[in-house]
């Protein structure tokens, strides 16, 4: 893909950044400009920007990467624009322009190397569970950098896994007479570090008589690259994943974060400019579902197997999973389901918890300010458990609440389900 192709990207979006009437509506509901009040970090902003890079206006700089990326693409201000302007695609074709033109950024280079190349993510991650206690030291609620080593010191991370879910899934496992075949998508966090995501997963399709499918050569979906500028890369990362999942021959493709779940639906058939591969492309997309999208549309989830939960819990509705896949109320509705357990809602559910994958890495300080919001809304409820259907926003929620020392405990979706179900073995054989 080359930079003929890149700038072509940006084209294809004039007619949006042309429609921006510059209303400020977007300022009401982004969470950047709430805590700045920077015109730049603002969607009008960046759209203008955008206007001006595909004009030829402006010199390619890195002032000018740090602009695009002052952005969570939480695309809260493409769900409240009155005229439809994806600021969100605008935001990720200038910043494959600007790469294009100036390079990506050294920290943004290492990422992608590593994310691209599975092998070495793989045994970057094992050397990084074995090493951790070198580096790190256990803390309350997690571990904390004992050396500046490109986190902030005062960051609380989740502790890694001994093994990776690669190593402790099976590729298959069978019910007797299925009631579908899935093929199941971890996602790196999921992969690496909330390992009992994925087992839940498999007990929960397991115990509804879905036959599950787990791929090992599958990888990062590419959705970081993407979002650092890397298109080139990620659309080699897409036709990868399209000929993983193609092969498998399953009736769906079933995914626990909002982000990867994009991926399969959205980004991978953007990417892959046409013949066989987009055909494929396309075909998985439409077989692409979030695991709590599955359990309520394709395989409804059989209330019997549900066991009493006394749990109070309050849902985060990760921007990915909401505004990017259109899941809004199945994660909640399953959870409701859930004898015993109570619904305690936050005001403001949808509002983005300032993780944003290499956003939160890059602005630390700022990305707190964003949680911060998420945290006073999250006291208020009186909850017990926090449940989110993102690895990304978990590792930033959990940093949070154990940085101010909040007693609650984040879940995946997924995870509370599993634990209520009172039939379902264990004994799976991973």
């Amino acid at each position: 893909m080359g930079s003929g192709a890149i700038i072509s990207v940006l084209q294809a979006l004039e007619e949006d950044i042309i429609k921006c009437m510059k209303c400020g509506n977007c300022q009401a509901v982004c969470p950047l400009y709430a805590e700045t009040r920077s015109e730049p970090a603002v969607a009008r902003g960046k759209v203008r920007l955008a206007g001006a890079v595909l004009k030829g206006e402006v010199e390619y700089t890195q002032r000018l990467a740090e602009h695009f990326d002052l952005c969570l693409t939480c695309m809260a201000c493409v769900a409240n624009c009155p005229c439809g302007v994806r600021v969100n695609e605008i935001v990720m074709a200038a910043r494959a322009v600007v790469a294009e033109k100036i390079g990506l950024s050294m920290p943004k280079r290492a990422a992608v190397a590593g994310l691209s190349r599975p092998a070495l993510l793989d045994a970057g991650i094992r050397a990084a569970s074995l090493t951790q206690g070198l580096l790190f030291k256990t803390g309350e609620r997690g571990m904390l950098p004992r050396f500046p080593i490109g986190l902030e010191m005062r960051r609380v991370v989740p502790r890694l896994p001994g093994y990776s879910l690669k190593e402790i899934l099976k590729e298959g496992y069978s019910v007797p007479a299925p009631v579908k075949r899935v093929a199941f998508f971890a996602g790196c966090v999921t992969c690496y570090v909330y390992t009992g995501v994925g087992r839940a997963v498999v007990d929960v399709l397991l115990g509804h008589g879905v036959e599950v499918v787990f791929p090992k050569e599958q990888h990062c979906c590419g959705a970081p690259v993407l979002l650092a500028g890397d298109r080139k890369t990620a659309a080699a990362m897409a036709r990868s994943q399209v000929e993983i999942f193609s092969a498998v021959g399953a009736d769906a493709v079933v995914t626990v974060c909002g982000t990867c779940g994009e991926s399969f639906r959205h980004y991978y058939p953007q990417l892959l400019d046409g013949g066989k591969d987009l055909q494929r492309a396309k075909l998985l997309a439409e077989r692409t579902f979030d695991i709590t999208e599955f359990l309520t549309d394709v395989a409804p989830l059989k209330k019997d197997l549900l066991g009493p939960l006394e749990e109070t819990f309050t849902y985060h509705e990760p921007c990915h999973l909401g505004r990017g896949l259109g899941v809004y109320e199945q994660p909640v509705r399953l959870l409701a389901a859930v004898p015993g357990a109570e619904y305690a809602p936050l005001k403001q559910p949808g509002r983005c918890c300032g993780g944003a994958g290499f956003f939160g890495l890059k602005h630390y300080d700022l990305s707190l300010k964003v949680l911060q919001t998420k945290l006073r809304d999250i006291a208020t409820t009186g909850a017990h458990q926090v449940v989110t259907g993102c690895g990304s926003c978990r590792i930033h929620l959990d940093d949070g609440l154990a940085r101010h020392r909040m007693p609650h405990q984040v879940l995946h979706t997924v995870e509370m389900l599993a634990r209520s179900m009172r039939e379902v073995s264990r004994g799976w054989g991973y």
